[in-house]
Formats: C-alpha cells, sequence, structure tokens
C-alpha cells in the first residue's frame, strides 16, 4: 500500500483522473509503481473521453489520481448496472458477489408480498 496523494492508494481501487492531455479518466488501479518510481499508478480505464483508452491499462501519474469514495449499493438498478460493469471489466468474484446480493434482495422482496 503506498501514500499518494495524502490518499490511502491501493490495487483494486476505483479512480477519477485526468489525462496529461485534459481526459477524463475512470477505472481502477491495476498496479502501483515499486518503490523506486513513486508517484506513477497503472489503471485499468473502464470510462473515459478517449474512447481509445477504454479497456486499457495507462500509467497516470498520482498527483491527477483521485480515490472515489466507496458507495453502498441501495437498490436493484444499482446492483445491475454494477452487473454490467462486472462483466465488462471480467471481474468473475465481484460478479459472483453482485449476483448473491440481488438474488438476496429478489428473495426479499418475495417475502414481503
Amino acid at each position: 500500500m503506498f501514500f499518494y496523494n495524502n490518499t490511502n492508494l491501493k490495487t483494486g481501487d476505483w479512480i477519477k483522473a485526468e489525462s496529461r492531455e485534459g481526459e477524463l479518466i475512470i477505472g481502477y488501479i491495476d498496479s502501483l509503481s515499486p518503490e523506486g518510481l513513486e508517484g506513477v499508478v497503472k489503471v485499468t480505464v473502464v470510462t473515459s473521453d478517449n474512447k481509445q483508452a477504454i479497456g486499457k491499462t495507462i500509467p497516470i501519474l498520482s498527483k491527477r489520481v483521485k480515490k472515489l469514495p466507496v458507495s453502498n449499493v441501495t437498490n436493484k438498478a444499482q446492483i445491475e448496472f454494477l452487473l454490467d460493469l462486472a462483466l465488462s471489466t471480467g471481474d468473475k468474484e465481484w460478479f459472483l458477489a453482485l449476483s448473491s446480493e440481488l438474488n438476496a434482495m429478489k428473495q426479499l422482496a418475495n417475502g414481503v408480498h
């Protein structure tokens, strides 16, 4: 775990960043630079103003990175959106966890009727 920009960054964190060209990037940290190269994180781009960057893992200076807050999923639509995101990023573990959460939510709703 490294401290960049007064923020505790670690692999898997969701971030928002700005490229050198000023493009918005949203993605997750794939890896942190070794001790000798502090200040650089490798980010897998999920969405960006630059459509060609989507799906690629790119290095970004940590000073351009802002950790996104962890959000609590509260409704079915949010879980379905995150399921799509888990599929598009190939994160099987996250997909299975979200599927389980959605199924539990459906069972709870069926029990209420």
